[in-house]
């Protein structure tokens, strides 16, 4: 399945970058969760040396072709330019993805793996923040071993993102950078059972980072919502990542050619959920969401992917409950602000976010808030959690957001690793 947006040529990406206006205090800068040296890699791709632009970049970002494909580029980097000012902003996010693309195509930097003189730090989860927190960890010398409970690595950016999005072999890519410079990866390694806290630090493993993000889904609260017929967007997007991969049945799948979908919710996941029941052949799909679209939280670019492949949208729809024939589901009960009404479907995807997994409650001391998710410090170290030498960020921690915003987590948690280790080598390689 091709990229839905095309990359940059050559001559387009010099071009583009020629346009930005190199500020002096440079908004783009602030808009950027990593505080990416946005004008700096401009500056450099403006005057041909893609590699400096490259080594620059890759001092903020472990993931540079991901950022640049799934960033939400319109409320961070490119919201903030000043170029908004005319309606035209620096295409920060296809500048960003043409380096870390024409730096791998032509292998522009020879990496080796770091010397490892520090401590032995274990990563579990290999999402965004896990990947993060262990490229900067490698970087300073440490030992990192990451752990993942699927097959195959890469998290919510693997499994979770659909492949006209991001495709799976740029995550692989960037994913074996990090193998070169020295990380490990350990697959089909679930945390709760035999992979647990105590486990890893009686391996010798100083410190123990979770990134093990938030997948079980929430509840809507109707009757019918767990009747044959309804989705979880979480699985189905995974469940899809798996056919494409050829590792699982078409029948597998839970839409099928022909389905009418309703998707509940209106976030990044429900677009890649009606996006994706698009190309595996549903006929109609509707988006329903109990707010307006001035609330909805995906971003603009995905919702507008979203009404060009054909999808409907319904504001203000409120699900009251499932509608089932004979036990299975045949449409959702909603209501607005006109009345309650049916619209009739026989599939229908929840995606109104999801929670940690209630497994945390069996890690002895560690301390969580209502909701279920890990209660971390900054003080003295960034991402400490209630347990010694137990470190947490992600989706398990602040709720689920953007891959970004998972990064910038995983890299401040990683400053905390090694401000921590350094406190403490003494006492943790005693």
């Amino acid at each position: 399945m091709e990229e839905e947006i095309p990359s940059y040529t050559l001559a387009e990406a010099i071009s583009e970058a020629k346009r930005c206006l190199k500020c002096k205090v440079p908004q783009c800068r602030a808009g950027c969760p990593i505080e990416n040296d946005i004008p700096a890699f401009n500056n450099a791709l403006s005057q041909g040396n893609i590699g400096e632009a490259y080594s620059i970049i890759s001092v903020r970002s472990n993931l540079p072709a991901v950022c640049g494909r799934v960033c939400p580029h319109e409320n961070q980097c490119e919201g903030h330019c000043v170029m908004n000012r005319m309606k035209k902003p620096i295409n920060i996010g296809r500048i960003e993805r043409f380096v870390a693309d024409f730096e791998a195509d032509f292998q522009l930097t020879k990496l080796k793996k770091v010397l490892k003189t520090q401590g032995k730090v274990a990563v579990v989860g290999s999402g965004p923040a896990g990947l993060s927190c262990a490229g900067d960890l490698i970087k300073k010398g440490y030992e990192v071993t990451v752990f993942e409970a699927d097959p195959d690595v890469g998290g919510v950016l693997l499994y979770g993102i659909p492949e006209f999005r991001l495709p799976k072999q740029i995550v692989r890519r960037e994913i074996a950078r990090l193998q070169t410079l020295g990380v490990t990866f350990k697959t089909d390694a679930p945390f709760g059972e035999e992979l647990t806290v105590e486990s890893l630090k009686a391996e010798g493993f100083d410190a123990v980072f979770l990134a093990i993000g938030a997948s079980t889904p929430n509840k809507i609260g109707v009757p019918g919502e767990d009747a044959p017929g309804s989705v979880e967007a979480l699985d189905f997007l995974h469940k899809v990542r798996e056919f494409e991969e050829g590792t699982l049945e078409r029948c597998a799948v839970p839409i099928s050619e022909g389905d009418t979908v309703v998707v509940i919710g209106a976030g990044n996941v429900a677009m890649d959920a009606c996006r994706s029941a698009v190309r595996m052949g549903a006929k109609h799909v509707y988006v329903c969401y109990r707010r307006t679209i001035e609330f909805m939280k995906a971003a603009r670019a995905e919702y507008d992917g979203a009404v060009a492949d054909g999808v409907e949208f319904r504001w203000e729809h409120v699900p009251v409950s499932y509608v089932l024939k004979g036990g299975v589901v045949s449409g959702l009960k909603i209501k607005t602000p006109e009345g309650e009404s049916v619209i009739t479907a026989n599939k229908i995807i929840a995606a109104i976010g999801s929670s940690p997994n209630s497994m945390l409650t069996a890690i002895t001391g560690l301390t969580l808030d209502e909701g279920g998710y890990i209660k971390t410090s900054s003080d003295p170290y960034y991402g400490a959690t209630s347990v010694e030498g137990l470190f947490a960020a992600g989706d398990v921690v602040h709720h689920p957001k953007t891959v970004v915003m998972a990064m910038r987590e995983g890299k401040k948690a990683a400053s905390g690793i090694d401000a921590y280790y350094q406190a403490h080598k003494e006492t943790v390689t005693a």
